[in-house]
């Protein structure tokens, strides 16, 4: 069961690696774009940004964000599949995916399945195609079966069941949403705990990637605190190892005093994974301590009414969030939060860093 469940991690690990740099190109250009429109006071009806009001450039680059962002529930679902079964693999987890991020109006609201529909769906035709790859097959067949029959075949049954799929799971998201907008405020702490925990589980991972798509497809309805508290708590991790090795020298090496000043600058354009190289040597101390400071921030944030207009987060994506200082704060207490806890725990269960640097400190 361990190796089963080991092998549809590396399968979901393969499509989130191909599928990160469609999100870092779209949620960035769509963040300036945004950044834009909020400086020149390019307003919508309802106050947001809206740069299709700006010059051409802006125009062009919303619209190139977006259509990047668009991509990734095929890619995701192609790429998983890919992960699984190989080339043959991509024709139908790329239909699947794309299915799944095709915008269903239910109740007069525009919604998808999403990256959860295509995380399934690409799971669902690697199994379809792993399948039909050990039916017996004719000597003649063989050469076009995973280009022409083995595609042709899993496609099919994989995009009818996405389409078969599309509508429930738009519904669930809807049924989601409606049940964020009626939490009171302690069901609120509660949702900001648990997103901040997964955002820093895994730096990075199918569980911070979990919470982020969440994150993100909130934004998809308007709701916009949901991806506030995540992108609070996405450079929490990094920046708090960062200052933890500025507080406390003399309990870090040389090396790890290097790495802090390279993970602050990845926490300040939302990279969570600057934290890794920490979390690698130190686990069982490092992987709580990031969590509890992304809990704080996410808490922090949502409880002050952070809003996230753009699918990233750090303060790289201050000029798109709502209540700004707000947003600042908790990062801060985040951070703060990280760099204590771990600083405090090195404290009561080693010695101090004994490297010619920490000497000279």
């Amino acid at each position: 069961m361990k190796a089963i469940l080991e092998k549809h991690k590396q399968y979901l690990l393969t499509g989130v690696s191909h599928v990160i740099p469609l999100i870092a190109c779209g949620g960035i250009l769509i963040a300036v774009s945004l950044a834009y429109a909020f400086h020149f006071h390019l307003l919508d009806a309802h106050g947001g940004p809206d740069p299709t009001q700006g010059p051409w450039f802006v125009q062009d680059m919303f619209t190139i964000g977006v259509t990047a962002f668009k991509l990734f529930p095929a890619v995701l679902g192609g790429f998983i599949a890919f992960g699984m079964a190989g080339k043959p693999g991509l024709v139908p987890g790329f239909v699947g995916g794309l299915i799944a991020g095709t915008n269903q109006t239910i109740d007069g609201k525009t919604v998808s399945a999403g990256f959860l529909g295509a995380l399934i769906i690409g799971l669902i035709a690697g199994h379809i195609v792993n399948w039909l790859k050990k039916l017996p097959t004719p000597k003649m067949l063989k050469p076009i079966m995973p280009i022409i029959v083995i595609p042709i075949i899993s496609a099919l049954p994989v995009g009818m069941l996405m389409l078969a799929l599309n509508l429930p799971m738009a519904k669930l998201m809807i049924t989601l949403n409606q049940g964020l907008e009626n939490m009171q405020s302690g069901s609120q702490v509660i949702l900001a705990m648990v997103l901040g925990a997964m955002i820093a589980f895994d730096m990075g991972g199918p569980v911070n990637k979990t919470a982020f798509f969440f994150g993100v497809a909130m934004i998809q309805q308007n709701n916009f605190a949901i991806m506030g508290a995540c992108a609070a708590a996405i450079c929490t991790p990094p920046l708090g190892l960062g200052l933890a090795t500025l507080l406390g020298r003399k309990r870090w090496g040389e090396e790890q005093r290097e790495a802090g000043l390279a993970a602050l600058g990845m926490g300040m354009i939302g990279i969570t994974e600057g934290a890794i190289p920490f979390a690698a040597a130190d686990p069982v101390r490092v992987i709580p301590s990031i969590m509890f400071g992304s809990m704080v921030a996410a808490v922090v944030a949502m409880l002050g009414g952070v809003g996230d207009h753009a699918p990233h987060g750090g303060p790289i994506v201050l000029p798109v969030v709502d209540n700004r200082m707000v947003y600042v704060l908790a990062i801060l207490a985040g951070a703060a939060t990280t760099a204590i806890t771990i600083n405090t725990l090195k404290k009561l269960t080693e010695k101090p860093a004994l490297g010619p640097a920490s000497a000279a400190s």
